[in-house]
């Protein structure tokens, strides 16, 4: 068994699987998933796992580089941006519109659904590298 980390073998599996700029998505239990991403659901029920706990843990065992988020965040749900902001350290963000992050979702390796029930709380993690 795994010692420590995370334990879900469909995340890790991506995680290791990841290459210099390669994109993941943590969404919400709402956001659309494009047919040809695999999707990795953890929703269990509305709000479980949140959105943070799940980034929170992501971050922990992955190089990110930047980050995308909807440009409705800042208006909608301004909370949400403050845990990014908090999370993520001094990582890029950058802003695109709803309807071009849902685009942009088609070229993820995976989407991890949570049990996030608030506007916009999803992200695009691009991959960094550890050299």
């Amino acid at each position: 068994m795994k010692l420590n980390g995370i334990l879900n073998s469909d995340i890790s599996k991506v995680l290791s699987d990841l290459g210099h700029t390669d994109w993941i998505v943590i969404g919400d239990a709402g956001l659309p998933v494009p047919e040809d991403v695999k999707k990795i659901d953890l929703s269990l029920k509305i709000g479980i796992p949140s959105f943070v706990e799940v980034l929170q843990e992501i971050v922990l065992d992955m190089e990110v580089e930047s980050v995308i988020v909807a440009e409705e965040i800042k208006k909608e749900n301004t909370e949400q941006l403050k845990n990014i902001e908090k999370i993520i350290g001094n990582k890029p963000i950058h802003f695109v519109s709803h309807a071009e992050f849902k685009i942009k979702t088609r070229f993820a390796k995976t989407i991890i659904r949570t049990g996030e029930a608030t506007p916009f709380s999803n992200i695009i993690l691009q991959a960094g590298v550890i050299f």
